[in-house]
């Protein structure tokens, strides 16, 4: 085994030195496996891995072979993902892009393919969509969703890329303020139906960091743009660093974190109902005004737990697991996000 590792270790020294558009880190059995996958998503807001989800995501490829794609940094998954969640799969391989060339690789189609689950790691989703999107990278992981039901999941920038909508940071991230000011701002870049298209993320658009970053009001600016520009009532999932929703094939949606030790909330964030209309002034060079007399969005915080115990049903959004969930009507009046708490 340590001759093997050095040999990769080696290997990915030569990728470097000759300029090569990716590397690669692999542990495991070589050989392929038939497994019975089972799908789903997870969606993590950044920092460090929530164990439980993990788990719950490698449980699901049915001890396969687990993919990671990242456009930086190293092998810091494969022990991770491999030994020390305790959870048994046949491999465990990171293949890091430095370029959008390594996309049209048939090696690299090749081993999108094979794998039995999908993990997207942190970084810069900007380019995530520059290596990836209308390539091959991005038929391989279609594949992955529509025809092998492999389970796929992100962190940080990776789950910012798997909704069907998507803040995509082609100029760097944007605040709050700045994105409430002018909905239209350059830096407001935003992708719809043209990356990875996900059966149980359809119409959602997702933000991370959240509270952290203060992005609660340019991740609304994000859903008034895509009721705006596409016509369609968006749904808004957003993790506070350390929270992780993980997404069954059947619509539940459960939260895990370490609360009460820490405040890991997601945010499950609809159009109210009662207010299909969308935003009041949504416009270039314009503040936004969503008001629909306060009720403009309708918005459920769930509290992360060790064991997940907390879930709502995205089929209805009217079952819950759990009783720490805590409702809340958002609106924007002049570029300036309000909230209100509501008895649920």
């Amino acid at each position: 085994m340590r001759f093997h590792l050095i040999l990769c270790f080696l290997c990915v020294f030569v990728f470097k030195l000759q300029g090569q558009s990716f590397e690669t880190y692999f542990t495991g059995d070589t050989a392929d496996v038939v497994t019975r996958l089972a799908g789903g998503v997870v969606l993590m807001g950044g920092g460090v891995e929530n164990d439980e989800a993990m788990r719950w995501f490698l449980r699901r490829c049915g001890g396969g072979d687990v993919l990671v794609l990242r456009a930086g940094g190293g092998d810091g998954y494969q022990d991770y993902l491999y030994k020390e969640l305790g959870i048994s799969v046949n491999s465990v391989e990171t293949i890091v892009f430095h370029s959008r060339e390594a996309a049209f690789l048939p090696e690299i189609e090749s081993k999108i393919k094979a794998a039995d689950a999908l993990w997207l790691a942190g970084g810069d989703q900007s380019k995530y969509l520059l290596y990836w999107k209308d390539t091959p990278v991005q038929t391989a992981i279609q594949y992955l969703i529509s025809e092998k039901n492999a389970p796929v999941g992100g962190t940080s920038a990776g789950m910012a890329v798997l909704g069907q909508a998507y803040f995509a940071a082609y100029l760097n991230t944007v605040g709050s303020r700045a994105a409430l000011r002018n909905p239209y701002a350059p830096e407001v870049s935003l992708g719809y139906d043209d990356f990875i298209r996900h059966p149980d993320l359809e119409h959602i658009i997702t933000d991370t960091h959240y509270d952290e970053r203060n992005r609660k009001g340019r991740h609304v600016v994000f859903m008034a743009r895509l009721m705006q520009d596409y016509g369609i009532q968006p749904i808004g999932i957003a993790c506070q660093t350390g929270a992780a929703v993980c997404m069954d094939t059947s619509g539940w949606a459960q939260v895990f974190g370490n609360f009460p030790k820490s405040s890991d909330f997601a945010y499950f964030i609809r159009v109210n109902p009662k207010h299909p209309e969308g935003p009041e002034r949504c416009k270039a060079g314009k503040s936004l005004n969503w008001n629909c007399r306060g009720q403009a969005l309708e918005v459920y915080v769930l509290p992360g737990t060790l064991n997940g115990s907390e879930g709502i049903q995205l089929k209805d959004w009217r079952r819950f697991r759990g009783s720490n969930f805590q409702k809340y009507n958002w609106w924007v009046q002049n570029g300036h996000l309000k909230t209100r708490k509501t008895t649920n």
